[in-house]
């Protein structure tokens, strides 16, 4: 399966702290992946594309635009793996902060859920880049 996500113009973006559980369980993940997972949020109808650079946030409605993007995680600037990760959200929809509040409770729990399912494949992926005009990624 192929999945091609157009970002548009962002409308914000600003620097964020993830939880070091968050952030941890994410890569967890992805070490135990083919570089890419794939993290349904049911209850919001949204899926989190992860891979080693960023996590990218995608709506049911709009399946083929991201909502928005969580991306340049610094990891090294902590000084123990209990510290949280600072990273920048880039926002592109004009209800951003609607979202961000939900992803707030519902993408730990999402998180929970995927990890649960231990060695299944279910989840998981490759990333395919897309090159752009003259080859440019």
């Amino acid at each position: 399966m192929e999945i091609t996500i157009h970002r548009g113009v962002p409308v914000a973006r600003e620097m964020r702290t993830l939880t070091a559980g968050m952030y941890n369980q994410a890569h967890a993940l992805l070490s135990r992946s083919r570089g890419v997972v794939f993290v349904p949020i049911r209850s919001m109808q949204f899926l989190v594309i992860i891979d080693s650079e960023e996590m990218l946030f995608v709506d049911h409605l709009y399946k083929n635009e991201a909502a928005l993007t969580w991306h340049l995680f610094r990891p090294q600037d902590r000084n123990a793996l209990d510290e949280p990760v600072v990273y920048e959200a880039v926002y592109y929809r004009d209800d951003f902060e609607r979202i961000m509040g939900r992803l707030q409770a519902e993408f730990p729990q999402a998180l929970k859920f995927v990890a649960g399912k231990g060695g299944s494949d279910e989840g998981r992926g490759t990333v395919i880049p897309f090159r752009g005009p003259a080859g440019r990624l």
